[in-house]
């Protein structure tokens, strides 16, 4: 059996987070569709419910993610995977952006475009995510 290390407990966390932050938002997603047909009076609270687990998660990824970054020598990788991996951090402070553009917003609109962004922001940081796991 390998031995875990430091290194295995920092990926872990990283890896929950985005789970939680990312799978979180699909199934929400799902939630609010449903809610929306005859209980929408839930919806405030359902979305509190949420960012309670949402936003520590979110702070889990930043935080193991600079980590990742202070122990990794990215000036020893590929040009590809800088690129990657900058990408990834790109859209990964977008989709937390648009999230709190979603959750402060008043209009329609804000709630709309935040909520699309930060998803589609999500998604996209864990697909770079995973292909940067395979260019160190």
């Amino acid at each position: 059996m390998l031995t875990p290390t430091l290194d295995t407990l920092r990926t872990l966390l990283h890896v929950l987070g985005a789970s939680v932050w990312v799978g979180g938002q699909i199934v929400l997603a799902g939630v609010v569709s449903g809610l929306r047909g005859g209980h929408r009076e839930a919806l405030p609270l359902v979305a509190r419910a949420f960012a309670r687990t949402a936003w520590p998660a979110y702070a889990v990824v930043v935080l193991t993610g600079m980590w990742s970054l202070a122990v990794i020598d990215v000036s020893a990788t590929s040009t590809a995977y800088q690129v990657t991996l900058l990408l990834k951090v790109a859209v990964a402070l977008i989709s937390g952006a648009a999230a709190v553009v979603h959750s402060v917003g008043t209009s329609r609109l804000a709630k709309a475009a935040g909520g699309a962004a930060g998803s589609v922001g999500a998604v996209a940081a864990m697909a770079l995510g995973v292909l940067s796991t395979t260019g160190v």
